[in-house]
């Protein structure tokens, strides 16, 4: 049921939403007309304009919107040649959302990104909603991405072929998708990182850039995600900026098992609606969205950008930009 949910097109989701809301006015409009209780109407039609409130302005409005995160990160271990060091990180981008007049959105994304000047740019997961023919259909927004030291990524659970009809496909077929979905980053000039690291050199200087593959709970999120492999060959005093794009393995696995001071991730897209300041996304994660601390090292769990169902409501997307201080 839910895989057939998934599968859904991003546009089938709005027609579906304009017709629930459209039987629930109805409904609303045949009670309010038999009624007598003058409170009784105003307690159905407020929550209804409440939800076409929310409907439209998330979808034609909140959807299209991106704001810019400033985050400082302090450590001692950061070498000193990289002493305002700037990483921007986007993350869930979703691209087969963006079809017919949302394509402009991932235009004006990427132009967000290139007005930072970052150093470096990082992609945290969910590049795609099902298959690497979405990414490919974006190639040539997606390549415009400049920054001094490169694009770098990770999977999502999305980038991983568990939202196909495994009816269709074997499991040699599934590991082609696979290969297709990073092979299309890597077309781009990106690079994509799986359970390995790279470092990045500044004058005798470096710090590590780890990417772990998607590492979840549950049968819709790919357990991947090894620590050991991540990072094999990097020692206790060099400074590492892991990127994951389940937080839930940062508390799991990165905390217990590794050094890293400062992990990146997204997936939860803060719920993508938020009433009031709650999010239902805080029903399933402890860390949903923003800084988290322990001792000295921290998790920045982003918002997104994008999502399989095109709507935002008090959770406008996000471009997030790290500056790495060296703490005196």
């Amino acid at each position: 049921m839910l895989l057939l949910f998934i599968l859904l097109s991003p546009d089938t989701y709005i027609y579906i939403g304009w017709g629930a809301l459209a039987l629930l006015s109805l409904v609303v409009g045949l009670v309010c007309w038999r009624t007598h209780r003058r409170w009784l109407r105003w307690t159905l039609i407020i929550p209804l304009l409440l939800c076409w409130h929310i409907f439209l302005w998330g979808t034609y409005v909140g959807f299209r919107k991106v704001e810019i995160t400033h985050l400082e990160f302090a450590s001692r271990d950061l070498p000193e040649a990289f002493d305002g060091y700037r990483i921007v990180q986007f993350s869930d981008t979703h691209v087969g959302t963006y079809t017919g007049s949302r394509r402009c959105i991932l235009q004006a994304l990427v132009d967000s990104i290139n007005a930072q000047h970052a150093d470096l740019v990082v992609f945290t997961g969910d590049m795609q909603n099902k298959e690497a023919s979405e990414i490919i259909a974006c190639q040539d927004i997606l390549k415009g991405i400049k920054a001094r030291d490169g694009v770098i990524s990770v999977l999502g659970n999305h980038d991983y072929p568990i939202y196909i009809d495994t009816t269709a496909i074997d499991e040699y077929e599934r590991y082609l998708c696979l290969g297709r979905t990073v092979e299309a980053q890597r077309d781009m000039g990106w690079t994509v990182l799986m359970n390995s690291h790279v470092n990045i050199v500044r004058d005798s200087a470096h710090i590590v850039i780890a990417g772990m593959e998607n590492d979840g709970p549950g049968d819709r999120s790919p357990q991947k995600g090894d620590i050991n492999k991540t990072l094999r060959g990097v020692s206790r005093d060099e400074f590492v900026v892991m990127l994951e794009h389940d937080p839930t393995s940062w508390r799991n696995r990165i905390l217990p098992h590794s050094h890293a001071q400062l992990t990146l991730s997204g997936h939860t897209h803060a719920g993508q609606i938020t009433l009031l300041g709650w999010s239902p996304a805080i029903l399933k994660f402890e860390d949903y969205y923003g800084l988290f601390n322990e001792g000295d090292r921290s998790l920045y769990v982003s918002k997104g950008v994008g999502g399989v169902v095109p709507i935002r409501f008090g959770t406008t997307g996000e471009v997030v930009v790290v500056t790495l201080k060296r703490k005196r």
